[in-house]
């Protein structure tokens, strides 16, 4: 079976971090619970420029390195490897935090795992000119049977894919959200998601 993983609040948990970036930056104290919005300017309060510096400094090596892991992720997916699954982590972080995420992938076990970075949000404005390491046209030609997904806003990029089953991770900022059909379903944890695949 082939799988499709995103990275940020699905192995890790990157809004709690960021929670507490805003805190240290900003003096804005926004609980994880209380992100209700991906878009995270409108979720912290954040103009334009203030964005731009969270933005920048939350994706810094020392930062990515610093994300705990979601807990269950690592352990299901190297279940799901041994098990001879295709594991392959699509993420929205631009290629520029490559380096750390692979880094933060093989630190966790996570050696043989493969690792894309895919412009799913139009990021380009924080970091000047970024480069991400999947075209959309290559990544329309793979094939994924099962995804593991937080965000709403990356639905869109499995319309092309009628029969994939993808697990919604429970977040704050997706609980408002209208699935598009029966193949998805939200999931609170990975021992739900682990129970679905099987």
């Amino acid at each position: 079976m082939r799988i499709y993983v995103d990275f940020d609040d699905c192995l890790c948990e990157t809004a709690r971090a960021f929670s507490r970036l805003a805190l240290e930056m900003f003096d804005r104290e926004v609980p994880y619970e209380n992100i209700r919005f991906f878009e995270l300017d409108k979720s912290f309060g954040l103009d334009e420029k203030q964005y731009e510096d969270f933005m920048i400094r939350g994706h810094q090596p020392e930062v990515l390195l610093s994300y705990e892991e979601t807990p269950g992720a690592i352990e299901t997916i190297k279940e799901w490897t041994e098990h001879g699954h295709e594991v392959s982590v699509i993420t929205g972080r631009p290629f520029s935090a490559y380096e750390p995420s692979r880094m933060w992938l093989d630190d966790h076990g996570l050696r043989d795992i493969r690792l894309y970075c895919l412009n799913k949000y139009g990021r380009d404005s924080f970091i000047k000119n970024s480069d991400f390491s999947l075209e959309l046209e290559d990544y329309y030609r793979m094939s994924f049977d099962f995804a593991v997904e937080d965000s709403p806003k990356a639905f869109k990029f499995f319309d092309h894919l009628p029969d994939l089953k993808v697990m919604v991770f429970d977040r704050p900022w997706n609980r408002d959200c209208t699935f598009p059909n029966e193949n998805y379903r939200r999931c609170f944890s990975w021992e739900d998601i682990k129970s679905c695949l099987k």
